[in-house]
């Protein structure tokens, strides 16, 4: 896979449509402790500050019932358009966790001889500690739009009943997640011609950023789009997002922006 250029990132999100979506379910995630690893190698686990695009279907998909590698189609380019928005500011703290090893021979079975068995970690082996960098209080507010009206549908109302196929976590089933729906809004056009305070992340427009004395600018990138292989699944896009660490809005000259229960926002 080749690293594209800014400039061939925005001309992708121009041809894929995604911008301005007709409608959108908007729903804020929230939870006391959030790690989205980045694909980075490393020794220290470190996270991602901006859940990633292909996080947030992952967590819409376990709120749908669907099953692991069966929803890549579902957020593909073209087809989907998620905008996320930081609403608490972005820390993080170093956390060692202790571990077991997942392999067969570290694995020790329950009720092996009964009709129903099964294996968990064997917690008389050594542990091996791990140092995670962990997001604390991480809370986004997404705006979320499918083309499949069937789905679209079945989100909409699943949320709007407070119900979750699969329990919601932020990055690892033990971060626990809150989901507060807002319900269901128009997408309206935004400002384009002028520079534009943008409350979500901005998404592949970091040579469009205005700096600013008075608020903080980070970077970073992050997977966006996946696809089923052989393996299981690969990522086929990334994005990168330009946010303010504190939630704070980001300025943003001649954006291609949307304007959702009042918010302006970026779709990708």
């Amino acid at each position: 896979m080749t690293q594209q250029t800014l400039t061939e990132w925005n001309d992708t999100q121009n041809e894929s449509g995604t911008a301005g979506p007709p409608r959108c379910l908007s729903l804020t995630v929230r939870g006391p402790w959030g790690h989205f690893r980045r694909v980075e190698g490393n020794i220290v686990k470190q996270t991602y500050r901006i859940i990633p695009r292909t996080t947030v279907a992952g967590l819409l998909a376990a709120v749908l019932g669907i099953e692991r590698d069966g929803y890549y189609e579902l957020f593909a380019r073209g087809r989907s358009a998620i905008a996320i928005e930081p609403v608490a500011p972005l820390r993080t703290v170093n956390m060692p966790v202790n571990t077991l090893s997942t392999a067969d021979e570290s694995m020790k079975s329950l009720n092996p001889r009964g009709k129903i068995s099964i294996k968990l970690p064997d917690p008389t082996k050594p542990r091996q500690q791990h140092n995670y960098e962990v997001l604390v209080d991480p809370a986004y507010r997404l705006y979320v739009w499918m083309s499949d009206s069937h789905w679209f549908e079945t989100l909409h109302e699943t949320l709007d009943e407070g119900k979750s196929h699969y329990v919601p976590s932020l990055g690892l089933s033990e971060y626990l997640a809150e989901i507060t729906y807002h319900g269901r809004f128009e997408v309206e056009s935004g400002p384009t011609d002028t520079a534009v305070a943008v409350d979500s992340a901005v998404p592949n427009a970091v040579d469009h950023v205005v700096p600013d004395a008075e608020s903080r600018c980070q970077i970073e990138e992050s997977p966006a789009f996946m696809t089923v292989d052989g393996g299981g699944r690969t990522t086929t896009d990334f994005t990168s997002y330009t946010y303010n660490p504190d939630a704070g809005p980001v300025r943003v000259r001649n954006p291609d922006t949307a304007i959702v229960d009042g918010n302006t926002v970026m779709f990708v």
